[in-house]
Formats: structure tokens, C-alpha cells, sequence
């Protein structure tokens, strides 16, 4: 047998390991499944017709069919026709035979996380959240069986990996239900949500029903971020998250919404789509007030960034600096001297009124276009806080509300990390929650030994400096998991490496 495959061979990524004196947490690694035993699993849950169930949400991951005929099957024309959205290619390692195994066998990946330079991973399966497409008839059940065999698989590495349970919030309930039975019964830690739901206009829906009219259901939706708007109340599911101690993740992109829908480009819809998806996730729950009400909630935001974090932080401070519920009334017409403006027209104005006299209850109105609302009411004094949700009283309530709530996944080889750690240039002097995720398993990472080195690269490189790697790769990890759950760590490597020498 080849010896790579039963030592660590010496990979950059071991050589730094070697000089650190902290653990290294990684925050997003992507598994395979091993098909025939998920689809026992699946059997015992449901019989054929989950598995049936399994294997067509499986097939339509992507949601990039149109006419029966998903993208490398259309003509140009076509894709022209029904603008059918350019879906990944090749999105997994193959050449590098070793890992692509690594991701597939969980023995295997226990006895190389050595190679990779990290002492605890926590895994994202990639089929984990597959259930949400399968339909509101076979949802749960899938994603029991899924959660109960990545739960069985993982178990025996537990003090190395462990696995999320992809958790579907359709309803509040759903999502307690499941949160529940992944956490009580099966003792999974931490959990995989979508960032949103899709749901009908019901104005459209009510004039053309989904069962006549499949086609335009597809295209008359929105997205529910159940923080903000949602028609349901998540405060239950959010409440219990944070009664059972389980950190919230998501990898929620926004790949197929406008301005990400090209039809012949798959780098043009790929790039910042997670980023993107993730701050209308994030800002739903901080408008909506979800961390005000929830300050011990923790959710990463994985495989976007985390620069987004820091200017999204920036912009609240900024735009709250000038339109929170007192300053936004520099802008209420009510409050504008028209005897001054009138004066002003009569004495500077002669040129562009041309002799017309001025009509002072329209001039605001037409003329100058002060009014948002030119031909309605205006806002009421509950309309007019858009922080009010959000309990925003001072910018440290923004900073508490945002940055102590969220972290953000940030890749190995990701320079834009720095904008987290300049609190120089981020306000209050803060530094955002970047955590170390190496996104292995995927194809922006085509070995597995590397993604180490490459974040110690940074450091040498003058990008962040060897406190802001500590951060990145230990602090913040470690801080997200056990501020969520104190015992998180409990009987790993992380506990034995942290534990004062005897």
C-alpha cells in the first residue's frame, strides 16, 4: 500500500501547523455520501418511494430545467428561449484521486486532517440539504434519514468531526420538529439551514393557481428570510436553537436572481452569489430584530467572506447616523420654511420662473420633488424607523446586534479577510468575525494538504498579521461554537490540546 495513504506526508500545511501553539478549527469541509448505504437509510424511513424522492431532488439540486430539458441539453436558442440559468460543471476534485476518496470515506479523512493541519472539522454533506427540493410531502423524512446516517457515519471520529443536520424551515414548527430529533435524538451539534424559503405571491397565486399554471409558479415568488416580512413567526424555532445550544449555519447563495442569471456563464452567476445571499439572510434577522431579541443566537454565514460583514456593519452605522428616527426628520417636508422658500424664488428666481407666479403648495411637491410619497399620504410615525425592529438606540446597539451575532466563513486563500481585521478602517474600532473555512471537497480547493499554508501565506505577505490568523483560524471558531454550546468541544482534540500540561 502506498505509505501516503496510512501517514501524513509532509505537506506546507504540516510545517506550519508545526510552529503553532493553538488548535485549528476549520468551519466548512464538504463530504460525499456513499449513495447505496444513504439509500438504506432512506429505505427504512420511507420505503421506495423516498428513495424515488431522494433521487429526483438529488437530480434537480440546481432548479435548471426548462421544458423538461435542463442547460447542456438545450440549444442556444433555447436557453435564449426560456432563459434557462447556466448550472455548475466539474464542481468536485477528480484528478487528485487521493482526496476525492478523503471526502467519500470518513476513516480517511479523520487520519488526514494531520496532513491538512487542522484538529477539528465540522462537515457539510453535500446532499444534506438536498430534502428541500423533494416536496412538502417527503421534506421531513428525508431529512431525518440523511441527518440519522451522517450522524451513524461520523459518530466513531466524533472527537475530530463532526457532521450538521440540514434542518428545513417551510414552517416554524418543521424546523423545531427536526431541530428536536437531530439534536435529542441523533446528537448532532450543529445545524445547516437555507438562508430562505421560496413562496407564491398570493395575489398571483390566487388568479393563476400553481396546479394550472406550473410555469409561472416558478418565476411569481419571493423569498421569506423569516426575519423580516415573513407572513410566519419564527421566533419559536428561534427560541429553541438557542434553548438546545446548537451554532446555526448556512451556505445560502443567490445564484438565478437578477443580475446572477446569466444563461451562458456559470463565473458570471458564481461570483459574490454567497455573499449576497447571505447578507439578505443576515439582514432580515437583523432588521427584523431577531438578534435583538436573540443575543445568544450564532449564525456563520460560510463560503461568502467575511469583507461583506465589515461594510454591511459600516453601511448600518452610517446610514442609521443619518436616518434613524430623529435625524431622518432633516427630510420631512413638513419641516421646510416655506415662507423663506418663497422668498428665495421671488428673489433668485425670476430667471427660471420666467414670470409664473409661485405656488407654494405645490412647489415642494412638483417642483422640487421633497416628497416621497408625492401623490399619497405621508408615512406615520410607526413608518418612519427603519431600526425600530432592530431596537436601534446608539451604534453600539448596531454593533452588538451585528458583529457579536455573526460570523462570516472566510477561504483560505481569501486576501479580502483583511477588511474584517482592520479596525482601523471598520467603525468602532471593530474587528468582524472572520472564521477560518477551508471549503475542501469543492473545486476551489484541488488539495486538500494546501489551504493552511495558503491563510499563513497572508501572514507573510503583510496581508493580516499572525494575531489576525489566530483569530481566524482558532479564536473565532472556538468563540462561535461555545458561546452557542460551553461544551461543545467536550471530549475532542480541541479540549486535549487546550488543556493545561500535566
Amino acid at each position: 500500500m502506498n505509505d501516503r495513504l496510512v501517514t501524513a506526508h509532509a505537506s506546507r500545511s504540516v510545517a506550519v501547523k508545526a510552529g503553532l501553539d493553538f488548535p485549528v478549527i476549520d468551519t466548512d469541509v464538504h463530504v460525499n455520501d456513499y449513495t447505496p448505504l444513504l439509500e438504506d437509510y432512506v429505505q427504512q424511513y420511507g420505503g421506495g418511494k423516498l428513495v424515488d424522492a431522494l433521487r429526483k431532488a438529488l437530480g434537480s439540486r440546481f432548479n435548471t430545467r426548462s421544458n423538461g430539458r435542463d442547460w447542456y441539453q438545450q440549444t442556444q436558442e433555447e436557453r435564449r428561449y426560456h432563459r434557462t440559468l447556466r448550472s455548475p460543471w466539474w464542481a468536485r476534485v477528480t484528478r487528485n484521486t487521493l482526496d476525492l476518496a478523503t471526502y467519500t470515506l470518513p476513516e480517511l479523512l479523520s487520519e488526514r486532517l494531520a496532513e491538512q493541519g487542522a484538529d477539528y472539522s465540522v462537515l457539510f454533506p453535500n446532499d444534506v440539504l438536498a430534502p428541500l427540493g423533494a416536496g412538502q410531502e417527503h421534506r421531513q423524512a428525508l431529512h431525518r434519514a440523511i441527518n440519522h446516517f451522517h450522524a451513524d457515519q461520523y459518530r466513531k471520529y466524533s472527537d475530530r468531526l463532526t457532521p450538521v443536520a440540514g434542518i428545513p424551515l417551510h414552517t416554524p414548527q418543521e424546523g423545531i420538529e427536526e431541530l428536536e430529533f437531530a439534536v435529542k435524538t441523533l446528537g448532532l451539534k450543529v445545524i445547516n439551514i437555507a438562508g430562505g424559503v421560496r413562496r407564491p405571491i398570493r395575489a398571483i397565486a390566487d388568479k393563476y393557481p400553481a396546479a394550472e399554471h406550473p410555469e409561472l409558479a416558478k418565476h411569481a415568488a419571493y423569498i421569506d428570510f423569516y426575519g423580516i416580512d415573513s407572513e410566519h413567526d419564527y421566533d419559536p424555532f428561534w427560541a429553541k436553537v438557542v434553548e438546545l445550544g446548537v451554532p446555526v449555519t448556512t451556505h445560502y447563495g443567490s445564484q438565478g436572481w437578477t443580475g446572477r442569471h446569466s444563461i451562458s456563464n456559470y463565473m458570471y452567476n458564481h461570483i459574490g452569489h454567497f455573499a449576497d445571499g447571505s447578507q439578505a439572510f443576515a439582514k432580515a434577522l437583523f432588521f427584523g430584530g431577531v438578534t435583538r431579541r436573540f443575543p445568544g443566537l450564532r449564525v456563520a454565514l460560510l463560503e461568502g467572506g467575511a469583507d461583506w460583514g465589515a461594510h454591511v456593519f459600516t453601511h448600518l452605522l452610517d446610514r442609521w447616523d443619518k436616518r434613524n428616527r430623529d435625524a431622518v426628520q432633516n427630510y420631512n417636508p413638513a419641516h421646510a420654511d416655506l415662507d423663506l422658500l418663497e422668498e428665495l424664488y421671488e428673489r433668485y428666481g425670476k430667471d427660471v420662473t420666467q414670470g409664473r407666479p409661485v405656488d407654494r403648495s405645490t412647489l415642494l411637491r412638483d417642483t422640487l420633488g421633497i416628497s416621497a410619497l408625492p401623490h399619497s399620504r405621508e408615512p406615520n410615525e410607526d413608518e418612519i424607523d427603519d431600526f425600530a425592529l432592530a431596537g436601534i438606540e446608539a451604534p453600539e446597539d448596531i454593533k452588538s446586534r451585528w458583529v457579536d451575532n455573526f460570523y462570516f466563513g472566510s477561504e483560505s486563500d481569501d486576501r479580502t479577510v483583511s477588511a474584517a481585521f482592520n479596525d482601523k478602517l471598520n467603525p468602532l474600532g471593530v474587528k468582524v468575525n472572520a472564521i477560518w473555512s477551508s471549503d475542501i471537497g469543492h473545486w476551489d480547493v484541488p488539495d486538500l494538504t494546501e489551504p493552511l499554508a495558503e491563510s499563513w501565506d497572508l501572514v507573510e505577505q503583510g496581508v493580516i498579521s499572525a494575531a489576525d490568523f489566530k483569530s481566524w483560524v482558532f479564536s473565532n471558531p472556538y468563540r462561535f461554537y461555545t458561546e452557542a454550546n460551553p461544551d461543545f468541544f467536550a471530549g475532542t482534540a480541541v479540549e486535549r490540546k487546550l488543556a493545561p500540561s500535566k
